[in-house]
């Protein structure tokens, strides 16, 4: 299978003459589990609203699915086919769980029927969420809520959905949760991509794994390989 995004020589930052990224590189092959781990500070979450259009490159291009997506805003990249997971929660404590769904489909608004169809497949595919449509988004477990942030992210049938720092600040047992339902994700054919401070469970669930320090893509490989040096990689981090 060939790319379905590519990234090439991106610089991009938050102001006119700071930048975060410098010259990155990288590819997803379709139909695999991608991640990216590095220290704080190293950029990831900045190269992953790079390309989900909410910072627009200064240099490079970024093609997905044969496209130049690079400089597009938020809601045509989801358009395309790229689904964005945040790390921060972003559900809507005060709306119920299918209202909260409806708002993952704005794009879409101008077509009821389609909209409500697509809400009714992603509640399939959680029972959990289906039990609870009408209950409000804030009474939900935290496991649940996460769910609903998964579930609203696959509501468009994306080709490419993104994780933002999936299980930070999850307790172990949700953690897990989330990474079988990423594994599921994969099973069913989709591309991921995941940024991950949780390096080797991150590492442990994906194809390949891009290692990135200071705003530049420094190594990587397949899962096998990065798997074996991770103590040296984690220990040049901390300095030892």
């Amino acid at each position: 299978m060939g790319a379905l995004l590519s990234v090439k020589e991106v610089v991009a930052g938050y102001y006119e003459d700071v930048d975060i990224l410098h010259g990155v590189n990288l590819e997803l092959i379709e139909g695999t589990t991608t991640c990216i781990i590095g220290p704080n500070g190293a950029g990831k979450s900045t190269l992953v609203k790079t390309i989900c259009g909410f910072l627009k490159p200064k240099v490079g291009s970024i093609v997905f699915n044969g496209e130049e997506i690079g400089g597009l805003k938020p809601h045509e990249v989801i358009r395309k086919g790229i689904s964005y997971v945040p790390q921060e929660k972003g559900i809507f404590p005060y709306m119920t769980v299918e209202e909260n769904l409806m708002l993952g489909g704005w794009v879409i608004r101008d077509d009821p029927g389609r909209l409500r169809e697509c809400v009714e497949e992603v509640l399939d595919k959680f029972p959990n969420l289906k039990r609870k449509r009408k209950m409000r988004a804030g009474m939900l477990s935290g496991g649940e809520q996460k769910m609903l942030e998964v579930g609203r992210g696959l509501l468009l049938h994306p080709k490419l959905v993104i994780f933002d720092e999936p299980t930070a600040g999850l307790a172990p047992k949700l953690a897990i949760m989330v990474y079988d339902i990423i594994r599921g994700l994969k099973e069913e054919g989709l591309t991921i991509l995941m940024v991950d401070q949780n390096v080797r469970q991150g590492v442990s669930v994906s194809d390949y794994t891009y290692i990135m320090e200071q705003g530049r893509i420094t190594g990587g490989g397949p899962r096998e390989e990065v798997m074996t040096s991770l103590k040296e990689i984690i220990r040049g981090w901390l300095g030892f």
